[in-house]
């Protein structure tokens, strides 16, 4: 029987990286992980689009946290791609019958223990494969409440999904975990390139000045593009912050306890204030997530609709512009 730990995560690839650490010895809260991995972020990309609706994220690229870990904390991760999914598939067969756990990065659509209305084309998502029965993988995904079987027709289908961020069969694995690593200049050095990146960058659709450069093109939405493609535009923003690995407000949540947590680790009352501002923040998300769902449903319509989910966009931006911008000077 696998000694692997399942443990309920909040988003997928802080909760595996989390896991893979953990077995390996180095055992860092999900919070953690995701402050050290410098997950957070956010960007608007019309000209890069996901079933024809500009993409919206919240966070990092895939895989940032598995490479700033590793920068962090000397750790070496091995990662493999396949061009054959029966080469792939082999390959990961030789990884969990020798005992060692792997993360995989799938697309959500084929994982059939989701629910179906859960279920659509995002390849992002990753979870942990740590042992096998028969053709049937043991698989620990971070979202989660339990370990859960999968087949391997349906994990190869979801291992080899096709589209925008394509797994190739990823996996990957670390080397070289440092047991009783000092977290503080990884925590310090984190808090720094992230504040710098959500307040700095001169790319006006990335970082906070990004949320109110969304906020503004969200307002001419219904006249620009009528108004049920303006609706499905604004429903994609909602469910690529609530639904795709906790989004915009979960996101925020994840940091700020991050943030308590440094505060506490270096002593540090200013970090431990903008966990609470932080906190806040992202209730503001979740009040725009809200608004945003109703308008999709049709409970709110017409251009003062728009003119309050803009607003609060807004509000948003500029909170995280002020945190951040604190941040920079906090550690």
């Amino acid at each position: 029987m696998s000694d692997f730990e399942h443990r309920h995560a909040g988003h997928c690839e802080s909760g595996t990286v989390a896991a893979l650490l953990r077995h390996q010895g180095l055992d860092l809260s999900e919070p953690m992980v995701f402050g050290i991995g410098g997950a957070l972020f956010f960007l608007h990309l019309p000209w890069l689009r996901m079933g024809g609706i500009p993409l919206t994220s919240y966070r990092d690229a895939p895989r940032a946290i598995i490479k700033n870990i590793g920068k962090r904390f000397g750790i070496r991760w091995r990662q493999h791609r396949y061009r054959d999914p029966e080469a792939g598939m082999q390959a990961l067969n030789a990884f969990v019958d020798s005992g060692r756990p792997v993360g995989v990065q799938t697309g959500i659509y084929w994982l059939p223990y989701f629910p179906v209305e859960m279920r659509f084309h995002f390849n992002g998502h990753n979870l942990v494969v740590y042992g096998r029965e028969g053709s049937d993988y043991l698989i620990s995904d971070p979202v989660a409440e339990m370990p859960v079987i999968c087949a391997a027709e349906d994990l190869q289908r979801a291992r080899f999904a096709k589209g925008v961020f394509a797994p190739r069969g990823l996996t990957y694995y670390p080397e070289g975990v440092p047991r009783d690593p000092d977290l503080r200049p990884a925590v310090r050095d984190a808090i720094r390139a992230t504040a710098r990146r959500m307040v700095d960058m001169p790319v006006p659709m990335f970082g906070a000045r990004g949320i109110g450069w969304l906020a503004r093109r969200l307002e001419r939405w219904p006249d620009k593009l009528g108004a049920e493609k303006a609706r499905k535009w604004v429903g994609s923003i909602v469910r690529m912050q609530e639904e795709i690995g906790t989004g915009g407000a979960g996101f925020r949540f994840i940091y700020a306890a991050f943030l308590q947590e440094a505060g506490d680790l270096l002593n540090n009352a200013a970090l431990r204030e903008c966990a609470i501002d932080l906190t806040a923040t992202g209730d503001r998300w979740r009040d725009f997530a809200v608004q945003g769902a109703q308008l999709v449903k049709q409970r709110q319509d017409g251009s003062e609709a728009y003119t309050r989910l803009a607003a609060l966009l807004r509000e948003c931006g500029e909170r995280e512009q002020e945190i951040f911008t604190r941040l920079k000077t906090a550690v």
